[in-house]
């Protein structure tokens, strides 16, 4: 539940529209939801719920609980996902293998199957809408990359931003980037995702005043130790206030993009 759906639902109510009890029915599964149960064939956790929905998350982060899918069975995270959008607020997928994204796109027709991003979004019944502020910016160093970039503008998107992107424009082919200033001034926020040694953050930082958010990827040959290289070098970035995120994290960028765009509006 969002703050504006709370609102409406309190407003109803004072206008006599909606009857407390109906407002009460509506809000009792609120906050937190358990669901499933693991396997009863015995054992310690025999019928214990496998997921706990945080159905505040809205209210708190403006945004809903997202599910992060590694590690659950497919269907886990289709039950889960079931209970969110059966709330209205759709639901957001992240890091869904082959199965899952086939097991999601059968279930809800509505949504969006996103292969190269790993993704599977459905829109809640009142989409989001968009801050009036520039886009938030994802840019790729190389086309390697894109899984994770394509991770973050989704997501980014999903959370309600208008999303521009820029991609594989990486520093062995420098002229590519600078050929599109006009893209990266407009921009609110800019989440660059590189690999091997991680260069393009730096070089983003150093020509633009809006906030960067920089992206190490698991991308490079043996001595980019699976993004560690990259995620070191963006760490010892020396243009002034870079901010980076995990190794592959796409979706915490578009996260930490989408704070940093609502922050702006809230401020006026």
């Amino acid at each position: 539940m969002r703050r504006e759906q709370l609102l409406r639902l309190l407003e109803s109510v004072a206008a006599g529209e909606t009857s407390p009890a109906q407002a009460l029915e509506r809000l009792a599964w609120a906050p937190v939801e358990a669901i499933g149960a693991l396997g009863s064939e015995g054992g310690s956790g025999a019928g214990v719920p496998f997921a706990r929905i945080d159905h505040h998350r809205a209210l708190r982060n403006g945004f809903p609980e997202v599910v992060f899918c590694e590690g659950k069975t497919a269907e886990q995270v289709v039950a889960i996902c079931e209970r969110l959008a059966e709330r209205g607020g759709g639901f957001l997928a992240t890091r869904a293998d082959g199965r899952v994204r086939e097991l999601l796109g059968k279930r809800f027709p509505g949504a969006e199957v996103h292969d190269l991003a790993r993704v599977v979004y459905l829109s809640p019944e009142e989409p989001v809408e968009a801050p009036e502020t520039g886009p938030i910016l994802v840019v790729s160093a190389g086309t390697g990359d894109l899984p994770v970039a394509e991770e973050a503008a989704v997501s980014a998107r999903a959370m309600g931003n208008r999303v521009e992107r820029l991609y594989d424009v990486g520093v062995a082919g420098i002229h590519r980037l600078l050929g599109e200033s006009d893209v990266l001034r407009r921009a609110a926020v800019i989440i660059v995702v590189a690999g091997m040694e991680g260069a393009l953050p730096s070089v983003v930082g150093g020509l633009v005043s809006a906030p960067v958010i920089a992206v190490p990827t698991s991308v490079g040959y043996g001595a980019a130790f699976g993004g560690l290289a990259a995620l070191l070098g963006m760490l010892n970035s020396c243009a002034s206030g870079l901010m980076v995120v995990n190794i592959d994290n796409g979706f915490g960028a578009a996260c930490a993009a989408t704070r940093i765009v609502r922050s702006r509006v809230s401020a006026g």
